[in-house]
């Protein structure tokens, strides 16, 4: 027990995990040895009933097979000879042929808060006879699965053993972070660190600088780092400061969280072939172009690979000659592919060009919310332009009343903060021709401010720098190379209703108090310096929260009693029913004072404290569905949130 113990405290190795939407990457670096290097494991999975390969990435899918689809003896993998769920390469392989049973963009469905991540309903629109499972679940399968592979080629060095850092993107809300860290934890993961995706990237740049990135950025430098994978585009700006004489660096805004990628590109390509198709009198189903969708990825990717393939053949799934008359083929070619993606996705814009927001239809499927223009150059030039003060200590200036009805509307300002280098990350970017346009369309826009042209970052593998940058922040922790400082990226108020007079027709406005400031540093609390409050207890009420990744002057306990849309984004309530201990009454207004606290992980709790004996209650920022009433003091209250 005395030598578990004290592996426990000295694990050999730092491993990452880079958990992504269509691909996760396990790497690790040997801490006791000073000159390892960080590698990437390959990880053994099944590409096809019966057949096992080590690939460097797994898929983030899970197929879930008709119960006569494959003999036990098809499943086995070298751990084991009942695998709990199909995952990795055989799932894609299988769900581009049966899309129905095909689990797919889970990460993204763990961070939708339109929908209760514990209820198994993946896959999506699937019939009944379909076995389905929650994103949590899902999440957990990808992770066990990367654990067992770990194991079985480390039995000596179990991962439950070693730290792990798991990615996630840094526009996930501390609601998403909990998710994520509850699926590693229900998968056996102990000792664990969340990491943003964009820092990882950038951990990797650093890494294989080989100590030369000094000499490659310099103080004041601005780097964008852009991140677009298979599910989202992620955004992040790091500034190069000094510190003691030394260089150092400092996340100082990221994105809002994006739901376009590689996924949106594949499906624009294959609804391209349906028209191409129906132009010949042949109509597809929608499972079919859905099925295409994945024939479409693996083309994409072969054109984009190679300028010199003029197309490549693509077939058209049925279910039986009967309905189609024959096997249907068509093809993809090289210049369909540039249009649709280049112009498609990466149009060269105006900096002031930024996303359209169409108006919604009254009824739609619960689906995830895809963002609604696929320009991702607009996505870019709109975070740049709200983020024009990030790099300034003075606040982002605004005209109070602008907005307000029946004022004449102001123009756009075209400020924007100028980044002096770009890192760009994630398969999509692979392509030569989509960065070399994406770099293009972000110069001509420094061009046209009359500043200097952004300088590429290079030396990282797109596909594997997140999972190892993961794996080397595990040393940078320890102590050994440099720290980019982030906390939190937002920050957050929780709201107050005006104490004022009933007026009919008028909802009683709503106040907000700062209660984490943004850059709040993790393993942090605070006090929230203000008057007291009065809390209700022993009833359900809800709190009402917002967040800001624009104000990031204001202090714990600053009060607004106004702000313009721009600046605070409403955020989802959290309903609870706080415990009602010895001496107070179901329904009392007990006077509070506010505390907040940010976890090593990123997860904030608000903290009511009684005035009068202490008691105490927590309020967190988590999705738990089941609201818990403990009738002790300093329970915690958990429902949906953020």
């Amino acid at each position: 027990m005395e030598a578990q113990h004290s592996a426990e405290k000295a694990p050999k190795y730092s491993i990452g995990i880079d958990l992504g939407t269509t691909h996760c990457v396990l790497s690790y670096v040997d801490t006791q040895d000073e000159n390892a290097r960080v590698e990437v494991m390959p990880i053994a999975q099944l590409t096809a009933p019966g057949s096992v390969e080590r690939l460097k990435q797994l898929g983030s899918f899970l197929y879930q097979p008709h119960e006569h689809e494959m003999n036990p003896s098809s499943r086995v993998l070298p751990w084991t000879t009942e695998p709990t769920a199909l995952v990795g390469a055989i799932a894609r392989n299988l769900g581009a042929k049966t899309p129905i049973r095909l689990v797919a963009s889970a990460k993204s469905w763990l961070c939708h808060s339109g929908v209760n991540r514990r209820d198994a309903f993946l896959p999506a629109g699937s019939p009944e006879e379909v076995t389905k499972v929650s994103p949590l679940a899902a999440t957990q399968a990808y992770l066990e699965h990367l654990k067992n592979a770990w194991n079985h080629s480390h039995p000596e060095h179990k991962i439950e053993n070693q730290d792990v850092t798991i990615t996630v993107p840094a526009s996930f809300d501390p609601a998403a972070r909990d998710l994520t860290a509850e699926a590693a934890r229900s998968a056996g993961f102990e000792h664990l660190t969340l990491l943003e995706e964009p820092q990882a990237a950038l951990y990797n740049w650093i890494d294989n600088s080989n100590d030369t990135w000094r000499d490659q950025v310099s103080v004041g430098d601005i780097v964008l780092v852009v991140d677009i994978g298979g599910g989202t585009t992620d955004l992040s700006l790091v500034e190069v400061t000094e510190h003691e004489g030394n260089l150092a660096l400092e996340r100082i805004a990221v994105g809002e969280h994006i739901l376009l990628g590689g996924d949106n590109m594949d499906l624009a390509l294959a609804y391209r072939l349906k028209v191409k198709l129906a132009e010949q009198g042949k109509e597809l189903q929608p499972w079919q172009v859905q099925a295409m969708t994945h024939a479409c990825r693996d083309a994409k990717e072969a054109l984009l690979k190679d300028a010199n393939l003029e197309s490549v053949p693509i077939v058209v799934p049925s279910r039986g000659s009967k309905l189609l008359g024959a096997t249907l083929k068509t093809e993809l070619t090289q210049q369909e592919v540039q249009q649709t993606l280049v112009d498609g996705f990466f149009p060269k814009v105006a900096v002031s060009e930024h996303p359209v927001q169409r108006s919604r239809g009254a009824l739609t499927q619960m689906g995830l919310p895809y963002a609604q223009d696929a320009g991702i150059t607009r996505h870019i030039a709109a975070f740049l332009s709200k983020q024009a003060n990030a790099n300034n200590d003075a606040p982002a200036s605004f005209d109070p009343f602008s907005n307000m009805p029946g004022m004449p509307s102001q123009p756009e300002s075209q400020d924007f903060i100028k980044p002096t280098a770009l890192l760009f990350n994630g398969g999509v970017l692979k392509s030569e021709l989509l960065a070399n346009r994406l770099l293009d369309t972000i110069n001509s826009w420094l061009i046209e401010a009359d500043h200097e042209n952004a300088k590429p970052l290079t030396g990282v593998d797109l596909d594997l720098a997140v999972a190892s940058g993961a794996s080397y922040y595990g040393s940078v922790r320890r102590g050994n190379g440099v720290r980019i400082r982030g906390g939190l990226a937002s920050a957050y108020y929780v709201g107050i209703e005006s104490a004022m007079p009933a007026i009919p027709g008028m909802a009683t406005p709503m106040e907000a108090l700062c209660v984490a400031p943004f850059g709040m540093e993790e393993g942090s609390s605070v006090e929230v310096p203000s008057q007291e409050f009065g809390l209700v207890i022993g009833q359900p009420v809800h709190f009402q929260f917002f967040g800001s990744t624009v104000r990031r002057d204001d202090s714990v306990g600053t009060h607004l009693d106004y702000w313009s849309p721009e600046e605070l984004d409403e955020l989802p309530e959290i309903s609870v029913t706080l415990s009602v201990s010895e001496g107070r009454q179901v329904g009392d207004v007990v006077p509070v004072k506010l505390a907040s606290r940010v976890t090593e992980l990123g997860t904030l709790y608000l903290e009511a404290i009684a005035c009068d004996n202490g008691q105490q209650w927590h309020v967190e920022f988590d999705v738990r569905e089941d609201v818990r009433e403990d009738a002790q003091s300093g329970d915690h209250a958990h429902h949906d949130s953020l």
